[in-house]
């Protein structure tokens, strides 16, 4: 009972967490599709040297980026000169308008203002930081700023080599033998682990460092860049170029234009889709299905249907709180169906087969089958392949259209009782019966060998040196065949040693019939030159023999 109990606490905690996640995923989906289908009024920044003061609105004459352009360009012609900048707030034209110099600035708007303050207290605020802005920027362009900005500089630099040294010094004489005792001490001593461990550390080291110096030499460079005005305008400039790049629409859909970092958003809430979908799966199945009883092959039928069709309306859902259109999307479909009839065929068979498969049941988890070369128990039905674990504890993967396409023995199909074959031979002089007890008493002796059906011994015939007898078993683990014909197989032998019963060996009988050998007349004629040649190598060798005994 107390089992039972902890199961059912596992299976409720497990799928607590799983609806934990899937909140967790539909309101970071809600958020960002209040984001992405926002429309805020558009505002450009008003930037000096690189820092950004505020941002301001359109208004009637100009939008937000001409107004933004216009104060900024005025203001870099204010820190240019060296007298000191004044900053009021007048009103003119009933609305705030801030002058510096007791020149025009800009005016402040109801669209201008932040978190609903009134145009004048915005005002205020926003001739404030000019101020202090100004004042720093003409600052910043004096010869003592410059002075200690080049120290400044180049004390960066120095600790900056200094820490890169440093570095490769810790990577190398510390980090590097601290990996290696680590390693030595889990028990890898042996030469060829020794190696492999050695090459292991050395690429995660010179990687980290890689990753280390060059994160240094970054933070470096970024804050070189914004000591000086002019090399921090030349950031400001890649860094809104770079980011522009990102949040511009480069895909228009409908009436809504998407950017780089709304598909990412969108492609991770898929996959987060896709990963609450697995979780909802295999929580029904190893913790509700499992529990209630039902069979395997029932389980995985019923997890891969309830994951795919989660999938699927939570995509469709998701798409739509998303701000796509899907009905925009017919014509995308209508080319991708004919790039995929022509390109993904193969994947759309074996999808098919799998939805075949899963429905049809002509194989279900757990089964044992042969296919083609492949003998093994069935581990899953997947989508698109099935895969099989074969008696030597090899996964193949077998694709879902080759199970319907070709033949499959399927032992275990709706019983698990099979019957199993087992050819013997024997010499000519054995007794029939004696070789028939000596089976039947070895398959009763063998466990895995059912009493019902009983064995049976069918004598097939006379071969050509040999009396052929078949011993037919039943037996209800047919993964288990092959150990148990070699069992049977080492009992037979026994058996039919002690009763002198003998197993004949393979012969082949050959037969020479006497007669005249008649030879082709072109190989007569070479036979007569090859003798006519040896004879006058013959003669011409004892001369030469003389010869050399003479000298």
């Amino acid at each position: 009972m107390l089992v039972t109990l902890n199961r059912y606490f596992a299976a409720f905690s497990q799928l607590f967490k799983t609806i934990g996640v899937a909140i967790a995923l539909i309101c970071l989906l809600l958020v960002s599709s209040a984001s992405a289908q926002a429309q805020p009024t558009e505002k450009a920044p008003v930037v000096l040297d690189g820092r950004t003061l505020f941002r301001v609105s359109a208004s009637d004459n100009f939008s937000a980026k001409e107004r933004a352009d216009l104060i900024n360009l005025q203001l870099r012609e204010v820190v240019q000169h060296p007298e000191s900048a004044t900053v009021e707030v007048e009103e003119r034209n009933q609305s705030p308008t801030i002058v510096i110099n007791d020149r025009y600035l800009l005016t402040v708007t109801e669209k201008d203002t932040i978190l609903s303050r009134p145009p004048a207290d915005q005002a205020l605020i926003w001739a404030e930081q000019i101020q202090a802005f100004v004042q720093e920027a003409q600052a910043e362009r004096g010869s003592e700023f410059i002075q200690k900005a080049l120290l400044m500089a180049s004390s960066v630099i120095l600790v900056a080599l200094l820490l890169h040294v440093l570095l490769g010094r810790f990577w190398y004489y510390s980090l590097r033998p601290g990996l290696q005792r680590l390693w030595l001490a889990r028990g890898r001593t042996k030469e060829t682990a020794a190696e492999d461990q050695a090459r292991t550390i050395d690429t995660l080291l010179y990687l980290s460092l890689a990753i280390a110096r060059a994160t240094l030499w970054l933070g470096s460079t970024f804050y070189l860049m914004n000591l000086f005005p002019a090399s921090r305008r030349w950031s400001y400039s890649a860094i809104s170029a770079l980011i522009t790049s990102f949040t511009a629409p480069i895909i228009t859909l409908g009436k809504q234009g998407y950017s780089i970092i709304d598909l990412l958003i969108l492609m991770g809430l898929l996959l987060g889709l896709v990963g609450v979908a697995g979780a909802v799966a295999n929580v029904l199945r190893s913790r509700i299905l499992s529990i209630a009883g039902v069979n395997r092959s029932a389980q995985e039928a019923i997890t891969i249907i309830t994951k795919y069709t989660l999938i699927f309306i939570g995509s469709i859902v998701l798409l739509q709180i998303w701000g796509l259109d899907i009905t925009s999307l017919a014509i995308v479909a209508s080319a991708l169906g004919v790039g995929i009839g022509f390109g993904f065929q193969d994947i759309a068979k074996n999808f098919g087969s799998g939805v075949v498969l899963l429905f049809e049941r002509p194989v279900q988890v757990g089964d044992f089958v042969e296919v083609g070369e492949y003998q093994g128990t069935i581990e899953r039905i997947g989508a698109r392949s099935t895969i099989i674990r074969t008696l030597d504890q090899i996964s193949i993967i077998v694709p879902n259209s080759r199970l319907l396409e070709g033949e499959v023995k399927n032992w275990t199909y709706h019983s698990a009782i099979a019957r199993l074959h087992l050819p013997v031979h024997v010499a000519y002089h054995s007794n029939p019966d004696s070789v028939r007890s000596a089976l039947l008493e070895a398959a009763k002796a063998q466990r895995e060998v059912l009493n019902v059906p009983p064995p049976q011994v069918w004598f097939q015939g006379f071969g050509e040196h040999a009396l052929n007898f078949e011993l037919l078993v039943w037996t209800a683990e047919p993964s288990k065949q092959f150990f148990l014909k070699s069992e049977l197989y080492f009992r037979i032998e026994a058996l039919l040693r002690q009763r002198q019963i003998e197993i004949p060996l393979p012969q082949r009988d050959l037969h020479i019939r006497s007669g005249s050998l008649e030879l082709s007349p072109q190989l007569q004629k070479a036979m007569l030159q090859l003798s006519a040649k040896l004879q006058v190598e013959a003669l011409s060798q004892p001369e030469s023999v003389s010869n050399g005994n003479h000298d």
